[in-house]
């Protein structure tokens, strides 16, 4: 099969082309900008453009799919020229759902922990030696690659609600049907493609509604607006709740309770260890037992950026995660606060996305950091310019926030600075953004202050 990837520098792009590659699939590609680590890994792959930018020349007749980016334009001339080949054009997850058809498709979406589940997932089948194929977020420990396609009998997805491609709106969940679906979640994200509230749940109906016959949704009981969704879920579905399982905490380690049995784990905080009783439950359907699923997620040490241990000494940890949105911010602090309750807990985001930088979205911020000794808030007038978003004001960070912790920064230099200065003993550093604080190197900068 001839595939060409208009964006290929993409995090999923590129991670599905280096699959098909390795299927044995002849794939080309083009994009505008590729950066580390995708140019990278592209080369090692012998995948990577000759040069950077479009040549509708690249597109001819003897291409069996193209598979279009959302970094491309809709006059992307590539774009373009395919159209007027008539040439078949995918969006990844619709070529994704193409080439898993015959496959069980083991979806999971929600707000949030979406690539810390599908990690467990994964985790767990790879210990179990049951062998699967998989599209994920992030690049999982012991996984060179986020995308594998093979003969395997199963799928596990990463269910991302954002859209498709330039040309299909349509969120990309809703394309998977799953025969075993989650929903860890639902907190108001992507603001600007989805304007409302109800507008943002009304896609995860529809993931519902896309379920495969007498499939199964997995959902997380304590939350108002799936529970309102699986009221309304068809008949012939099979809805199972979880919530928080039996746990405690002694000397910094979480344990969980499972028939009689007191089970270590290395993941600490509610929200992980109701993604990982989640994950469970999506692995019962396909029969692994409650023993095995526990014996295996035992070593599971956490998703790339969510809590990731980065530095540590003797009385300090340095954490990285990709927390940006309010729900997500708040339970990674209490996560951390409540692992280590006699431990002063530093916590720094960064307002990178275009729904965090909004003016109108700020107030959702409210009390998200209350539970860290010290907060401090990140963001980049450039980035707010660049965004093309109503200027903010430190200030108005602050207010939204609410909370006598918070110091608002808008140079990344004096973070640096006033973090060297913190007297490191018995104190925790919670890094947060899905960026990287205009250019610092947080795994090498936590080392310098913590080892």
């Amino acid at each position: 099969m001839r595939v060409h990837f208009i964006a290929i520098g993409g995090s999923a792009m590129h991670n599905l082309a280096i699959a098909l590659k390795r299927k044995g699939d002849e794939v080309t590609g083009s994009d505008d900008e590729i950066f580390e680590p995708s140019k990278g890994r592209l080369a090692s792959n012998g995948i990577l453009p000759d040069k950077i930018g479009w040549d509708p020349a690249m597109i001819n007749a003897n291409i069996d799919a193209i598979i279009l980016g959302m970094h491309a334009r809709v006059d992307n001339p590539e774009l373009l020229q395919a159209q007027e080949l008539g040439l078949k054009i995918y969006s990844y997850p619709e070529f994704v759902y193409e080439q898993t058809k015959a496959k069980k498709r083991i979806v999971v979406g929600g707000s949030h922990g979406k690539t810390t589940i599908t990690s467990m997932l994964l985790h767990v089948m790879d210990q179990l030696n049951i062998e699967t194929d998989f599209l994920v977020g992030a690049l999982l420990e012991g996984f060179d690659c986020m995308v594998q396609l093979s003969d395997a009998e199963y799928i596990v997805i990463e269910g991302d609600e954002y859209l498709s491609s330039p040309i299909d709106r349509r969120p990309k969940f809703h394309w998977y049907a799953p025969h075993v679906a989650l929903i860890s979640g639902i907190a108001w994200d992507h603001i600007n493609v989805f304007p409302t509230f109800d507008n943002y749940v009304e896609q995860f109906k529809i993931f519902t509604d896309k379920i495969e016959p007498n499939g199964c949704m997995i959902y997380f009981e304590e939350d108002e607006a799936i529970g309102q969704i699986i009221s309304e879920m068809r008949a012939d579905i099979t809805a199972i709740p979880y919530t928080i399982p039996d746990h405690e905490l002694v000397d910094g380690k979480t344990y969980v309770f499972s028939e009689g049995n007191r089970i270590p784990l290395n993941i600490f905080g509610d929200h992980n260890l109701q993604n990982m009783l989640g994950a469970k439950l999506m692995l019962n359907q396909i029969g692994v037992t409650d023993t095995d699923f526990y014996r295996a997620i035992q070593s599971f040490k956490g998703a790339a950026k969510r809590l990731e241990l980065i530095a540590s000494n003797e009385t300090c940890n340095g954490y990285k995660d990709f927390a940006h949105s309010p729900s997500k911010l708040k339970a990674t602090v209490a996560a951390v606060k409540h692992q280590f309750p006699n431990r002063k807990l530093v916590a720094c985001m960064e307002l990178h996305t275009f729904s965090s930088l909004k003016k109108d979205f700020l107030p959702l911020y409210e009390n998200c950091m209350a539970e860290a000794d010290e907060a401090i808030v990140y963001f980049s007038h450039e980035v707010v310019k660049h965004k093309k978003l109503e200027p903010i004001s430190a200030s108005m960070v602050k207010a939204a926030f609410a909370t006598a912790n918070v110091t608002v920064f808008t140079d990344s230099d004096e973070i640096v600075k006033h973090l060297r200065n913190i007297t490191w003993e018995n104190a925790n550093l919670l890094l947060m953004s899905s960026g990287n604080f205009h250019g610092v190197d947080l795994n090498a900068f936590a080392k310098e202050l913590l080892e």
